[in-house]
């Protein structure tokens, strides 16, 4: 085995401990000094690869998102639909936090929870992420006929505002206590019914 070869073992050994410890406590109470104990990590080992606990911190949330991107292109979206297709992607982000545990709570800290000095770090790491879903909300959009004063770009926008917003919530102090499960469980649910009430509303039309 050569040199080469041997730091990625050692590097990808790091990371995957990163993302027990990164995926199992919020972003304050995980530490390299439990990183090292629990996996047998000299800490010298993680500054060779990693400048701080933010910088492997950043490297679990992109893998995160590089996961969860490469799960939501193994699906076509081929409904005409819009509500279908919602709940389509929906579902398989879902599926994707079952399946894949820590990873959610590693989504939870970075984009429910984000570390206040970090979110414009992973802004940038979000970005692959970001362009994918509102690529499947302008599909979703194609499918229905706009009111004739609101254009394509400004309902992506509204798209973008809302969801924004809606992350910003989960911040708040009613989720300060909250185990990763019941947030991402919330979050999703409630993602289904505000996008469902930014498209028809909440205001039932009259003689219906």
């Amino acid at each position: 085995m050569n040199q080469k070869e041997k730091n990625k073992i050692s590097k990808e050994k790091i990371l995957n401990a990163a993302i027990i410890e990164f995926g199992t406590k919020n972003y304050g109470d995980a530490s390299l000094n439990n990183i090292c104990s629990d996996n047998n990590i000299s800490k010298g080992l993680i500054y060779h690869y990693y400048k701080n606990k933010d910088d492997l911190f950043l490297s679990t949330v992109d893998h995160c998102f590089n996961k969860f991107v490469d799960y939501l292109k193994r699906e076509e979206f081929k409904d005409d639909d819009f509500q279908r297709i919602i709940k389509k992607c929906l579902d398989l982000r879902y599926s994707f936090f079952r399946e894949n545990i820590y990873l959610s709570n590693i989504f939870v800290n970075a984009v429910l929870q984000p570390p206040t000095h970090l979110r414009e770090e992973i802004k940038l790491i979000r970005k692959k992420f970001d362009h994918i879903n509102m690529e499947i909300y302008r599909y979703a959009l194609s499918k229905i006929t706009l009111r004739e004063e609101i254009k394509e770009e400004e309902a992506m926008e509204y798209f973008w505002i809302l969801q924004e917003m809606f992350n910003g919530y989960f911040e708040s102090e009613k989720y300060e206590s909250c185990d990763f499960n019941t947030l991402i469980k919330d979050h999703e649910i409630k993602l289904e019914k505000i996008l469902n009430i930014m498209l028809y509303g909440i205001a039932k039309e009259e003689g219906k």
